[in-house]
């Protein structure tokens, strides 16, 4: 692969992307590393780059978390450790041990998880493993970042006199604190600290008095501190200590500089290793948060984008709770080109922008928000022409630097070469620009390079549907509202919509006519034609839509009655084997009563015990041995089953009862009816009709026919007047 051109990173927006890596990461050297990254000239180090980030995003999902990677760059303390007789400072030392303590913690990982992350642990493994370093630096520093006391006997010596001689300064301080104290010389803070020396705050009316070293007063000047002159002597020796213990402390310091000076270069690769895995854990994050992922990368040129998404775009949209529409898009041997027509604000140029993005992303060892499924290859050059190129500093025109720039493409353009080309053959005359425009179109085609070209020009809409290896497209548009859907369609090309963009902007249908009758007749016709199809395009995508729809409904459907279907048999099932094993101890309960009434009759125990054996025998013949976890199984599901039935026999019962309330209810509160002798009755609870012969006093003489009786009327119901 050649270096990508940095026209275009800058047209593809790469610096963008790059920002927004940087700010993922921890550590200075990471943010760096990854503003500088470029896409990798070397298949095998993109290879490795990309592994190592999808490698890294694997390890969120799974219990085994790559370490913490953070660090402090320890760049000026390998440079001091490159000169000679340098030393050092305490900061420092902490530094390179926390460092060499953390690629410790990832080589042991790394090694420990190797089959997890193979190519993290082959980069791993290049760096060497050594304790001595932390060793050296635990030896003489401390976890509070000071020099150990026995960093040396000589250190030692000093800070064990450093301690005898300050407990002496204090109890002579102590004695002449009370001395004064007792003689009322003393302010009421009685002592203070100045220089780091303990002094005696001392009324200004007795200075004099208190004899000492004056070092100092207050601000009013009411008080003066002075050091005890019992102390002098004490506190030179204490200097004298101090001193001696930073001239050791340099030279343990020095001596521990040199001892690491050896490992300059390992400390050096200590902080690239770590800035690395800074960078690929980056990388992993910005992969989870466009969820991308690393798809099938062929040997062939292939470029496949199922649901590619544009990466800035996805983030912007999702920040403000937009949506982002995917596109697909396929470049193959075999449909090498691809000419993208419409409407503006239709998304033609996203779209162009997303495949070279993505492809940046790729080659900079980047996982792209794509389908799992999908096909990317590597591309020796990626060529850009985007955007208004006018150059005021080199007395350029549009038109001229874009003609400069297809001089370039021409140079350098090939069969491992992707072009981009946004707005073909426009900043010219239509018919000189598009005829030369379909030149270059051409040549392209013939060397076999891999492109996709943004355009308005019907001539190269013409020749894309004439090249074999060329395709139309068209970014879908509904005609009725001019509304983009932002979904790319592949075999046709898109009308321009110019007509009627203009007319839904307000422009009188009268100047739309004359501008129509000023154009050839041939190109309007093309230019419906194209509109037409598109059309036709959006309606079938509505209907295929609808019929999706449908289908997923009656699959669901189908699933739902087929789950109801496989219940209701099993319920089925389960209340005939109840039904069986009732019917059963029925049968079984009978023959052990008729047994027990020929015993109660004959007074037999013989035929008896015979006869209930037999019945046992026979009833065992027909069992299963089964074991216990079987039987508890079986009695819990007849449980569960008899609890069903009677759940199922409440709920039958309750509802009869209801509708029999019901019923009560209608037939009382329904209009009473005068009933007269000679009229077929009957009660309001019976079934058999009567005649009433006579009606007395609320009452009536119903005739059956075998009987008479007395009834109330209020019992009574009409069955048929006489």
């Amino acid at each position: 692969m050649h270096k990508i051109h940095d026209k275009t990173l800058q047209d593809l927006e790469m610096a963008t992307v790059l920002q927004q890596l940087a700010e993922r990461c921890h550590t200075e050297t990471g943010s760096e590393m990854a503003l500088a990254t470029v896409p990798f000239t070397h298949k095998e180090e993109m290879l490795t780059a990309l592994k190592q980030t999808s490698e890294y995003v694997s390890s969120f999902d799974n219990n085994n978390r790559i370490p913490n990677h953070s660090f402090d760059r320890v760049d000026n303390e390998v440079s001091l450790l490159k000169i000679e007789n340098t030393q050092i400072e305490l900061k420092g030392f902490r530094k390179i041990g926390a460092m060499s303590a953390t690629v410790n913690t990832h080589l042991t990982f790394f090694k420990k998880f190797k089959e997890y992350y193979p190519t993290l642990h082959e980069t791993a493994d290049t760096i060497l493993f050594t304790k001595d370093i932390i060793e050296a630096i635990d030896g003489v520093i401390d976890r509070f970042g000071e020099v150990k006391d026995d960093a040396s006997d000589a250190l030692l010596q000093i800070r064990r006199s450093m301690h005898q001689v300050k407990l002496k300064i204090n109890e002579s301080f102590g004695r002449a604190l009370n001395t004064y104290v007792n003689a009322g010389f003393l302010d009421d803070i009685r002592e203070s600290v100045v220089d780091n020396r303990r002094v005696l705050a001392v009324k200004a009316m007795y200075r004099r008095k208190v004899k000492g070293t004056v070092l100092g007063s207050s601000k009013t000047g009411s008080i003066a501190y002075i050091e005890p002159e019992v102390t002098h002597t004490s506190t030179r020796e204490l200097s004298q200590l101090e001193y001696d213990e930073k001239e050791e402390i340099n030279r343990i310091l020095k001596e521990l500089t040199n001892f690491l000076r050896p490992y300059t270069v390992l400390i050096q690769s200590y902080q690239e290793f770590l800035t690395l895995i800074d960078v690929v854990a980056a990388k992993a994050g910005y992969a989870i948060e466009l969820n991308a992922c690393l798809p099938e990368i062929t040997d062939d040129q292939n470029v496949y984008l199922k649901d590619a998404y544009h990466p800035l775009l996805y983030l912007s949209n999702k920040k403000e709770g937009h949506t982002t529409w995917p596109q697909t898009i396929n470049l193959h041997k075999e449909q090498r080109i691809i000419v993208i027509s419409g409407p503006n604000a239709g998304g033609k140029s996203i779209t162009l922008k997303t495949v070279g993005l993505l492809q940046l992303m790729l080659q900079s060892g980047m996982l792209v928000p794509v389908h799992p499924r999908s096909k990317m290859s590597i591309f020796d050059r990626i060529l850009t022409d985007i955007g208004d190129n006018q150059s005021i500093e080199n007395h350029l025109s549009t038109y001229s630097y874009r003609l400069k720039n297809m001089n370039y493409f021409l140079r350098k353009c090939n069969a491992k070469t992707l072009f981009l080309i946004d707005e073909f053959g426009t900043g010219s005359d239509p018919e000189l620009g598009g005829a030369l425009a379909e030149t270059f179109l051409e040549e392209f085609y013939h060397r076999e390079a891999f492109g996709i070209i943004t355009t308005h020009y019907a001539n190269l809409k013409i020749l894309a549907n004439e090249l074999p290896y060329a395709v139309n497209a068209n970014m879908m548009f509904d005609r009725k509202t001019l509304e983009p859907a932002f979904k790319l369609i592949l075999g046709e090309a898109g009308s321009s919509f110019t007509f009627e963009v203009a007319q839904k902007n307000g422009i009188p249908y009268g100047l739309i006519n004359r501008a129509k009758k000023k154009i050839e007749r041939g190109k309007v016709r093309f230019d419906a034609t194209i509109a037409k199809l598109q059309k036709e395009r959006t309606k079938m995508e509505k209907t295929s839509s609808a019929l999706k729809d449908e289908e997923t409904k009656a699959r669901e459907e189908a699933r739902r009655l087929e789950e109801l279907n496989t219940r209701v048999k099993s319920k089925l099932e389960n209340y005939q084997e109840l039904y069986d094993h009732n019917q059963r101890m029925i049968y079984l309960g009978n023959k052990i009563n008729t047994l027990a009434e020929n015993y109660f009759y004959h007074k037999k125990k013989r035929p008896l015990i015979s006869e209930f054996l037999r019945i046992v025998e026979t009833e065992n013949a027909k069992r299963k041995k089964k074991t216990t976890t079987e039987k508890k199984a079986e009695k819990e599901k007849k449980i569960q089953v008899e609890k069903e039935v009677v759940k199922e026999v409440v709920a039958i019962r309750k509802k009869k009862e209801q509708e029999k309330k019901k019923e009560e209810k209608t037939k009382k509160e329904a209009p009473k009816v005068a009933l007269k002798p000679g009229d077929r009755v009957r009660m309001l609870d019976g079934k058999a009709i009567g005649t009433i012969d006579v009606i007395e006093k609320k009452k009536a003489v119903v005739n059956y026919g075998l009987f008479i009786t007395n009834v109330s009327l209020d019992q009574l119901e009409l069955v048929e007047r006489k």
